[in-house]
């Protein structure tokens, strides 16, 4: 897994790597741009939103979103990340945080319309998602949905089969979601839907119950 200081040094060959890897079909990013036109479409049938997104990168999908007039704040881990995002979008919102230790007390009295993370939340443990995800819908408005586009499988087995596919490259120290086995705890305090997009990523849209 790559801490703070890899993703600062990836963060200017990040995007060419993740086109390398789509382009392919390959694990981890198959379906990516498929992802976020998933998440671009569901945001745009509300004008003028307010988006939180959470480790936004280089700001690939966000930018959109702001040059269709949308408010955006974001949470990322990674400085430089921070710099390639805030010149995209100069009045965007953007801090530096860690989301292993959950939120910042500076957005617990803000309400979103969407929250929104991708390739993200898989550095976090299972029990760390749900607990994370729980915390998220205090910063919702009503009606308003936290979508998550990620490495996502439907079955575990699933799961392990892409895992021997790409055994070479595949990250033992990351935590993917499956469908099969977080949905369960999930749906005990909110609703949601799984979006399956590719064999190795999908969209999660979650609500208020």
């Amino acid at each position: 897994m790559l801490n703070k200081q890899g993703f600062n040094l990836w963060a200017n060959d990040y995007d060419k790597t993740v086109q390398l890897s789509e382009e392919n079909n390959h694990y981890p990013f198959a379906g990516y741009k498929t992802i976020l036109n998933t998440i671009f479409n569901e945001i745009m049938q509300k004008k003028q939103s307010k988006v939180l997104d959470i480790g936004f990168g280089t700001a690939v999908l966000t930018s959109k979103l702001f040059e269709e007039g949308h408010s955006i704040d974001g949470l990322d881990f990674s400085s430089e990340m921070i710099k390639i995002a805030q010149a995209k979008m100069p009045t965007a919102r953007l801090m530096e945080w860690d989301v292993s230790k959950g939120f910042p007390n500076s957005l617990k009295n803000t309400k979103y319309d969407f929250i929104i993370s991708t390739y993200t939340l898989h550095h976090l443990s299972d029990e760390e998602k749900i607990s994370f995800i729980r915390n998220l819908l205090s910063l919702l408005e009503e009606g308003g949905e936290i979508i998550i586009g990620d490495i996502a499988f439907k079955t575990r087995e699933q799961l392990g089969t892409c895992r021997e596919e790409s055994i070479n490259y595949w990250d033992e120290d990351e935590f993917y979601f499956v469908e099969e086995e977080i949905h369960p705890l999930l749906k005990e305090f909110c609703q949601c839907e799984f979006h399956p997009i590719s064999h190795c990523g999908g969209v999660f849209i979650i609500t208020r119950r």
